[in-house]
């Protein structure tokens, strides 16, 4: 088994180099999401039924306007029978770029979606707090009731209805009357 981390980060390498860090990014991204919606083509790729050159032929068919080097990354964890692991890879690509470059994945959940006006200021107060810049990923859940639950770095800080409701309710079975 390969450690998609790896592979991740050598593909990360050569884009820094070449200057095509973003872009490799976003086709990545693209790839991920296309196999998700597609694990057929997983399996076919990874099938012994078929000899290698129509695999990379596949590939080729299929993602011939990707970047060269994104393209080859896409063959050779084909021919380790990993292309399972393109997500994973994508995922570690992303943390190395977030770290290189100072970005900030914020989740926000909220009972209703977040308005561009509400985004933009979270955004800006995130910004300030944490000297990076912020992308937020606003993820609707109606439990929370109200308020926003924010995930980034590991920590979750939960300024939800729900959760200062809870709060109260506990602190209420604490009085003794």
């Amino acid at each position: 088994m390969i450690d998609a981390k790896e592979y991740a980060k050598a593909l990360f390498l050569l884009t820094e180099e070449e200057k095509t860090t973003e872009n490799v990014l976003k086709e990545l991204e693209t790839v991920k999401k296309l196999l998700c919606e597609n694990p057929r083509y997983i399996k076919l790729l990874d099938t012994p039924a078929l000899v290698k050159e129509e695999k990379l032929l596949l590939i080729d068919k299929a993602f011939s306007s990707f970047d060269g080097n994104l393209l080859n990354f896409i063959k050779l964890l084909c021919e380790k029978h990993a292309v399972y692991q393109i997500p994973r890879a994508c995922d570690a690509y992303a943390a190395f770029y977030d770290e290189a470059y100072g970005v900030e994945r914020v989740e926000a959940v909220t009972a209703v979606p977040m308005t561009a006006v509400q985004i933009s200021k979270m955004t800006e107060k995130l910004a300030m707090l944490t000297g990076k810049t912020i992308v937020i990923r606003n993820t609707v859940d109606p439990a929370v009731l109200g308020g926003v639950i924010l995930r980034y770095s590991g920590k979750q800080l939960d300024g939800s209805l729900k959760a200062r409701l809870d709060r109260f309710e506990k602190s209420l079975k604490g009085i003794v009357i």
